[in-house]
């Protein structure tokens, strides 16, 4: 099927509250122009300086959502830029996009990271961690980001019933985190799921999907 027809099917399945982010990390700029010619505006990378150089070439009125893990040093690269950081997972890391945010004249939206997952190898905040770094002054005062909401990643495994817990663990922790919205905490997003899990997500309170495979094919890993 072409990456047309992927689309057409995927946002067909999507309730109207819920947002498609294309995920278009290691794809050709013609093959984002492919998804974008049929109406995508939304897409994400896991790289910043290969979002930079995506957005060099390509329509401005694309929205370019970073979802990898971010490394501070690049942050400047995208701060002019990018639409949604989606990995946050310290205070460091905020500090840093504020400050190259106040550098841009803008703020910066983002999500804080929460690891919902039992795999070692995911990144992300603790509960505890995401309520320290909200009720900070620290926090407070960064006038150049607004975090948005929350960010989760399951576990890599077919078990639906363990899928299917770790969002709901997200989006209890939303939930609850709402009492402790301020300037600039507006919590409205929950980001979870991907092409393997996004149906579920959904069914548990998902407002974002994350989703690559299932519009693009298998992705080609440089």
């Amino acid at each position: 099927m072409s990456i047309e027809s992927n689309l057409n099917t995927i946002n067909n399945t999507l309730p109207a509250h819920v947002k498609l982010i294309a995920v278009s990390k290691t794809k050709p700029v013609s093959e984002i122009l492919e998804a974008y010619n049929a109406g995508q505006r939304a897409f994400g990378e896991n790289k910043i300086q290969e979002m930079a150089e995506k957005f060099e070439q390509l329509p401005k009125d694309i929205e370019w959502h970073m979802i990898g893990h971010l490394q501070r040093n690049k942050v400047k690269y995208m701060s002019n830029f990018v639409h949604l950081i989606h990995g946050v997972d310290s205070l460091k890391t905020l500090k840093e996009i504020n400050k190259q945010a106040i550098k841009s004249n803008r703020v910066i939206n983002c999500l804080l990271q929460l690891k919902i997952a039992k795999e070692d190898t995911k990144f992300g905040l603790s509960i505890k961690e995401v309520e320290e770094i909200l009720i900070s002054e620290e926090f407070k005062s960064l006038s150049n980001v607004n975090i948005q909401g929350l960010m989760g990643m399951a576990s890599f495994t077919d078990d639906e019933t363990i899928v299917r817990a770790e969002f709901k663990t997200l989006k209890n922790y939303f939930n609850n985190l709402k009492i402790l919205s301020s300037s600039n905490f507006n919590p409205t997003i929950i980001s979870m799921g991907m092409s393997g899990d996004y149906k579920i997500a959904i069914e548990e309170g998902s407002t974002l999907v994350r989703v690559g495979s299932a519009i693009f094919g298998t992705r080609n890993y440089i």
